[in-house]
């Protein structure tokens, strides 16, 4: 009997060691050194001058970069540009990418790399190309976990596989790949200093029209101009009037010929410096779309930015960009909830 539980001991640690070896170093084999592992693509510098077409592909999801001259940008988003040193950073690490350890063969074993088929539901595996305008494949990877770097002396690495092969391998190197577009663009729309703003004037659609104007002096602040009411404003809703464009971002772009929703009117915003931005906002749903002009001094980078665009923001910034006067004047304080029992 004793006999017999050691062996099913021995046998069960067999197992135990096996699997762990398949994702940790192997402790029969050296592990290669990192100055001496071979590059996952040699030579891949040189045909980089002819990538067209980045592909990241998830079983839920996809990522398209086309390149357009000089510049990468997202069709599924109107040809948006994405931010080139992100892409710079992806091509790059491709071609730095080293073969460290090779690691299972098995296809059986991939998916606890996660370097399985990435179109499989409930793979966690990334599918990435690297094509060329004729749709050549340049690089092709299936890029499974990832160890990311933590301290200055450990590189990252992950787990990848040939999608042609099945030896899967132990890789060092950064792989910025992601399907999600919103890591790849700046969203920074603008960011303009509220005590930039000199004077706003504003026409909503339906109501009459307001303008606020800041007096002389490094404090003063937005007043009502036009038109006269003796009604004391709210100092918090006339500062978010100001802050407007302070560190203004999108949620969604869409080019400007497809914005979405009804027109709401218009607002011009004065800088101190003589440069006018104008707001064009648009309700679609619950959601608010406004497109930009700029004019005046220094105001010609900005038109090239925004001009071709329209841009989904918080809905907030609705009483920000085009409020109505009642959205200045102090919100009354909420009544308290009725005390049980009276």
């Amino acid at each position: 009997m004793q006999r017999r539980t050691l062996f099913l001991l021995g046998g069960g640690a067999v197992l135990t060691v096996g699997g762990a070896l398949l994702l940790t170093p192997s402790a029969l084999h050296d592990e290669v050194a990192p100055s001496a592992a071979n590059l996952a693509f040699p030579g891949l510098a040189a045909r980089l001058t002819e990538a067209a077409r980045i592909e990241i592909r998830k079983h839920d999801g996809s990522l398209t970069l086309l390149r357009q001259d000089e510049a990468w940008v997202l069709p599924e988003r109107g040809n948006y540009p994405v931010r080139p040193e992100r892409v710079r950073e992806l091509l790059v690490g491709l071609t730095e990418l080293r073969l460290v350890e090779a690691r299972t063969a098995d296809p059986g074993q991939h998916d606890r790399l996660g370097v399985d088929d990435p179109n499989r539901p409930g793979s966690t595996a990334l599918l990435l190309r690297v094509l060329a305008a004729g749709g050549q494949p340049i690089a092709e990877l299936v890029i499974g976990r990832r160890r990311v770097r933590t301290q200055g002396n450990v590189p990252e690495s992950a787990y990848i596989r040939r999608p042609s092969e099945s030896q899967a391998w132990l890789a060092e190197g950064r792989l910025p790949a992601d399907a999600d577009p919103q890591l790849w663009v700046d969203r920074d729309i603008a960011n303009i200093a509220q005590d930039r703003i000199r004077r706003v004037t504003i026409r909503r659609e339906g109501e009459p029209e307001l303008v606020l104007a800041r007096g002389e002096g490094p404090e003063a602040k937005l007043r009502l101009e036009q038109p006269v009411d003796p009604r004391p404003l709210d100092d918090v809703s006339l500062d978010e009037v100001a802050r407007g464009f302070e560190y203004l971002t999108f949620l969604e772009v869409k080019p400007a010929a497809e914005a979405p929703g009804r027109p709401l009117g218009a607002s011009r915003f004065e800088l101190a410096d003589g440069m006018m931005v104008t707001v064009l906002p648009a309700h679609d749903g619950e959601t608010l779309w406004i497109r930009l002009e700029a004019e005046g001094p220094e105001s010609a980078s900005l038109q090239a930015r925004w001009q071709a665009w329209a841009y989904q923001v918080g809905v907030w910034k609705e009483k920000a960009f085009i409020p109505r006067l009642e959205d200045l004047l102090p919100q009354a304080a909420p009544s308290p909830p009725p005390t049980p029992g009276r």
